[in-house]
């Protein structure tokens, strides 16, 4: 299997093909971040198409330093940023597709709905919190990544990250808490 750093001289080279490959092998990491980030597929998709013309388009300014993935997540961080500031987004406030899925009909097997409603709790709890409190966890916790990783993706320091992860599980907590949410996850391990 040919490495990031193989694929990436061979694009700087003109390789389509190894454009493709790049692309195919990191599109599920970033649209899984623009997703959770605003909790609507179609945007999601959009500005992952966005990230990766962003990304060919700066492929030279990429130095071989620290891991490719990094350095891709820290441009979606940035991207997704850039749009939460954008005209774009101040004037779409449909948000129909994420009240649509709050509400769609739930399946008869209690486990399965068990564990929707606890993704939907989830979802629900960190779209409240600040931005970057939302990015730290998202990065930490579904991409599995380390503090001086989320630091350099995030343009931060570690304390910084460390702070901004503490403050906001605690406020998952208290709202998690607040929609008996430990209550009925532990209802469902009788």
């Amino acid at each position: 299997m040919l490495t990031d750093q193989k694929l990436i001289k061979d694009i700087k080279s003109g390789s389509q093909s190894a454009m493709d490959v790049l692309v195919k092998r990191h599109y599920k990491l970033v649209y899984s971040f623009m997703y959770r980030k605003t909790s609507n597929k179609s945007v999601a998709y959009d500005l992952t198409q966005e990230v990766f013309i962003k990304m060919l388009k700066k492929i030279d300014r990429y130095s071989f330093s620290g891991e490719f993935k990094n350095w891709l997540l820290t441009i979606a961080v940035n991207h997704c940023r850039d749009y939460y500031r954008s005209k774009a987004y101040r004037e779409s406030t449909d948000n129909s597709e994420f009240k649509d899925n709050l509400h769609r009909e739930k399946d008869d097997i209690t486990y399965i709905f068990n564990k929707n409603e606890t993704r939907k709790q989830i979802k629900e709890a960190l779209s409240t919190l600040p931005d970057m409190q939302k990015e730290a966890i998202i990065l930490k916790y579904f991409h599995d990544l380390k503090i001086n990783e989320i630091a350099e993706i995030t343009e931060t320091n570690s304390s910084t990250v460390k702070s901004r992860l503490k403050q906001g599980m605690k406020k998952l907590e208290i709202i998690l808490k607040g929609s008996d949410f430990f209550e009925e996850t532990n209802r469902g391990k009788c």
